[in-house]
């Protein structure tokens, strides 16, 4: 079995430097794009067969130590009674601005609203036999709040930040009912097979660190607690977040994912040794030559080269356009500096 991943996760020792890409399985691959010229989006994501295809895609391409099942972090809203249609982002049909609104969500179990989703972890664990473990994942409550408020993506996210001003009672409430919500959702993940799961917080960067904590990291360590009796690791990201970093370090998670603003060796001095961090390469950096990639590659690994804990990721997801070459690039760098014996050790990175 390759527990390479959750050993890091675990800041235990392990052979080489576990990989994996956020946003592994997507557009970048021309057998995903080959799938999603026969079914739209959310045909994908509902339907388990499909939905592990996809997930699979990447492994089959490179040695990677983790998967991801392949979903959206808005499909448990349906859970809530929230309606949503992908063309090509998100769109709410009808944001929740109110309290009313918020009053009327009807929270239903997971289990009914998102039977696909578990049915995927558990044929994806059962094909990958553990040969790599297998990540599950939700979005945090105040990023699924900021797509609720909102309506869809937007820069910024200005309803959602209105609410927060005007009527704090009314976002407190809001994040509360998706707290409860996403902890029977990663609870459904997990009792389905999944060994990690992982928190997506893409929108708390918006967020002074003064309205962070109530806002954001106070709902997290409820998400946490609320699957700690369960045993599996659990990774909290973090996008935007130089600002956040000694917050966000405190939210019970095993895992800190760090986007690439910050060098990965400030990153560990100012959250300390207590916690495992993943990342962080720009997913920028993908575009440059192979041999620019392995350099950038090699650069992040020196900053944390001996310290317990560090799964190589990119600093966000891999982007559509991303070259093939560079991915390779990237699996070869880790895989040849990190490889080594209880007693070798990559060189640290010199100041």
């Amino acid at each position: 079995m390759n527990d390479r991943f959750s050993r890091a996760c675990r800041r235990e020792p392990v052979d080489r430097t576990p990989l994996w890409t956020m946003r592994q399985a997507g557009r970048y691959l021309p057998e995903y794009r080959a799938v999603r010229q026969q079914v739209d989006f959310l045909t994908l994501c509902k339907t388990p067969e499909l939905a592990v295809e996809v997930s699979l895609q990447p492994l089959r391409r490179f040695p990677l130590d983790a998967s991801i099942i392949f979903s959206d972090i808005l499909l448990p809203l349906e859970a809530l009674g929230c309606r949503m249609t992908f063309n090509p982002g998100p769109k709410l049909v009808e944001p929740v601005r109110t309290r009313a609104q918020v009053d009327a969500l009807d929270r239903r179990p997971a289990a009914e609203v998102t039977p696909f989703v578990a049915e995927a972890v558990r044929l994806l664990r059962r094909e990958l036999d553990g040969r790599t473990p297998v990540i599950g994942f939700c979005g945090a409550p105040f990023t699924l709040a900021a797509y609720l408020v909102q309506g869809e993506g937007k820069e910024g996210f200005g309803a959602l930040k209105t609410m927060l001003y005007r009527e704090p009672a009314t976002l407190e409430h809001l994040l509360e009912r998706l707290t409860d919500a996403m902890i029977d959702y990663l609870r459904l993940q997990i009792a389905a097979g999944a060994q990690a799961v992982q928190i997506f917080d893409s929108w708390a960067g918006l967020l002074a660190p003064a309205h962070y904590v109530p806002f954001a990291l106070r709902w997290v360590q409820a998400l946490v607690a609320g699957v700690a009796d369960l045993g599996v690791p659990v990774i909290y990201f973090v996008n935007g977040s130089p600002h956040l970093l000694e917050h966000a370090a405190t939210s019970g998670a095993d895992v800190l994912g760090v986007c690439w603003r910050t060098p990965l060796d400030v990153v560990a001095a100012r959250v300390g040794p207590g916690i495992a961090l993943q990342g962080n390469l720009d997913p920028h950096a993908l575009f440059a030559t192979p041999e620019e990639v392995s350099r950038l590659a090699l650069d992040v690994l020196k900053r944390v080269a001996g310290r317990p804990g560090h799964i190589m990721n990119l600093g966000h997801g891999i982007l559509p356009e991303t070259p093939i070459a560079s991915v390779e690039a990237l699996v070869a760098a880790v895989q040849t500096a990190t490889t080594r014996t209880t007693d070798e050790r990559l060189p640290a990175c010199t100041p």
